[in-house]
């Protein structure tokens, strides 16, 4: 079925109300505090809320029902790591961070070692986060793009335009707030059009199951006991189980612990309790979230009657899927009814404006708080936020065009981009953390250390995305012990 005029009005209501709405809830302002920090008054369960819908985008909402149609649950092996990743970081880096006043993820690093890593890491992190966004941003575009036939770079605009107005107006309560409604809005899309796909298929999940395991394969299969080939053959699979689970790991305590972009509404909750329990509502939340996107994908292999996606058309174009992430498209805009479509579509643009709106806010707080703010200079502080808030805006709407030929599954692509700083990062907060005795220098020479080492390991091998923060954590701490040591015997 063809989008209709009430999808559009659909689409169009939810665009308008959420900038209404978001700067509705979000109050006055009266200096960065508020602005990026909410005041401090932050709600757990919905900060928690908020963290879900922030990493979610529509890398999960579209890319994982495809990677499941075209393999299996073996994704889900990160995903029980991002569950203990994220119980390591509310032991250890929450209580840290509430120690202090922390304003961002990097001022912990500045008062640990020194303003020069953290304006280091602040810096790097806004290179990695101007990439990753722009990769989570043109997902978004791929069902926007598929539907209405707009081209990418006017897909992009609309939803990058509409994001950067309450963001900017509203600050991060504006944010949270409307990341709390646009989660409950998504999901609310996804169920509904798995309930549609349970009404075409005549034995209902029999006939997936069927499917799922026609031919001798398991498509349910969740963890993978296979080393291949060789040593060599482990590293270079991304979705083994100790590279899976050890990876997700990592990677959450990086993202969760050291990215601006989540760490900034851990910081928004008013006492370290408050914060440690949005960080397990989140974990729990995830791990009940993946598990049913994987499985929406293998109901979607179910209704296309176990057909490779390369072998799927679009009905309106005659032409060929190029990827998996076209497939949760392709049945929106084909098979369901008026009204559920625009619902759905309501749903896509939720997940991505709720990543969008948090990877501008924390690029403007790490910009200004980290990089720009001077001590004691408090005049036109939510001036300035709004600068840098507009600013980023701009820029990841324009970045998110350079990944408009890519053929990839973006989620591999967005997690292998985030992935190549996150050692690096990590590595400098576990030294800050546990090795008292690291100095900045020996702290600055193992972050550059890491992120060089990831270099090397993303261009001259062929090491799976999985293991790429495990190496850099290594690398930074080896090297920044090293430095220590030697230092130190040369001083004596």
């Amino acid at each position: 079925m063809q989008f209709s005029l009430l999808d559009y009005i659909i689409v169009i209501v939810y665009l308008v109300g959420s900038v209404i709405f978001g700067v509705f809830v979000a109050g006055k302002q009266r200096n960065s505090k508020d602005y990026f920090l909410g005041g401090k008054t932050l709600s757990w369960w919905a900060v928690g809320f908020s963290i879900v819908a922030s990493e979610t985008s529509t890398l999960t909402f579209i890319s994982i029902p495809g990677l499941a149609y075209k393999s299996n649950m073996h994704f889900m092996q990160l995903v029980f790591g991002y569950f203990i990743g994220r119980l390591l970081v509310s032991l250890f880096f929450i209580p840290a961070y509430y120690k202090g006043e922390i304003e961002t993820a990097y001022d912990f690093l500045g008062k640990r070692y020194g303003q020069l890593l953290r304006k280091l890491t602040s810096g790097v992190f806004i290179i990695t986060r101007v990439l990753a966004s722009g990769v989570r941003l043109f997902a978004t575009a791929i069902p926007v793009h598929i539907i209405t036939g707009l081209d990418y770079p006017a897909s992009i605009a609309i939803i990058g335009i509409f994001t950067l107005m309450y963001t900017y107006l509203g600050g991060l309560k504006a944010v949270v707030t409307m990341d709390v409604v646009q989660m409950f809005i998504y999901i609310g899309g996804a169920v509904a059009s798995m309930i549609v796909i349970f009404s075409f298929l005549p034995n209902g999940i029999n006939d997936v199951i069927h499917y799922a395991t026609l031919g001798g394969i398991n498509k349910f299969e969740i963890f993978n006991f296979n080393s291949g080939n060789g040593f060599a053959d482990y590293f270079t699979s991304p979705y083994t189980l100790l590279g899976a689970f050890i990876g997700g790991t990592f990677l959450t305590m990086a993202s969760h612990g050291t990215d601006q972009l989540l760490v900034q509404r851990l910081l928004g909750c008013s006492t370290k309790k408050e914060s440690q329990k949005a960080l397990m509502l989140d974990a729990t939340l995830i791990v009940l979230q993946f598990g049913f996107f994987l499985f929406l994908g293998l109901c979607l292999f179910a209704y296309y009657k176990a057909q490779p996606f390369g072998s799927l058309t679009m009905a309106s174009t005659g032409m060929l899927l190029t990827s998996s992430d076209e497939v949760f498209p392709k049945f929106i805009v084909e098979n369901l009814p008026t009204g559920i479509s625009g619902i759905v579509i309501a749903g896509v643009l939720a997940s991505a404006m709720g990543t969008l709106s948090s990877a501008i806010s924390s690029l403007a707080s790490s910009t200004y708080l980290d990089l720009f703010r001077k001590e004691g200079k408090q005049h036109k502080e939510v001036f300035w936020s709004r600068i840098f808030t507009l600013l980023w805006g701009i820029v990841l709407i324009g970045g998110a065009m350079l990944f408009t030929d890519s053929k990839n599954p973006v989620v591999e692509l967005g997690l292998s981009i985030a992935s190549f700083t996150y050692g690096g990062l990590l590595g400098a907060f576990l030294l800050g953390l546990f090795f008292k005795k690291t100095r900045q220098i020996d702290a600055v020479l193992g972050f550059i250390t890491g992120i060089l080492g990831m270099v090397f390991v993303i261009y001259y091998t062929k090491i799976a995305f999985t293991w790429y923060t495990i190496i850099g954590v290594f690398v930074t701490i080896i090297t920044a012990n090293l430095s220590y040591l030697l230092i130190k015997k040369k001083n004596n």
